[in-house]
């Protein structure tokens, strides 16, 4: 970038930050959301409380599915 362009272009550096700072949340938020350890850690203790006792095998079968599900979503967002 020239000097000329970025005298020109100055009064446009606050959006260009902003828009900086919102790609940097982008990008933490979706390497959170897409994070399998979370999803390995619920399924560790959805087992823990089946075999206490806490849930029946049911309510264990219809939120492994789900977890399992998101595991699949995740892989997929990996893979591209």
């Amino acid at each position: 970038m020239g000097l000329f362009t970025q005298i020109v272009t100055l009064p446009l550096a606050p959006v260009r930050g902003v828009v900086w700072v919102v790609d940097r949340v982008k990008e933490a938020a979706e390497n959170e959301y897409y994070d399998p350890a979370p999803v390995h850690n619920e399924l560790a203790e959805l087992e823990r409380r089946l075999v206490a006792g806490d849930i029946d095998q049911d309510t264990f079968d219809r939120r492994e599915d789900e977890l399992l599900d998101r595991l699949e979503e995740i892989r997929a967002h990996q893979q591209g």
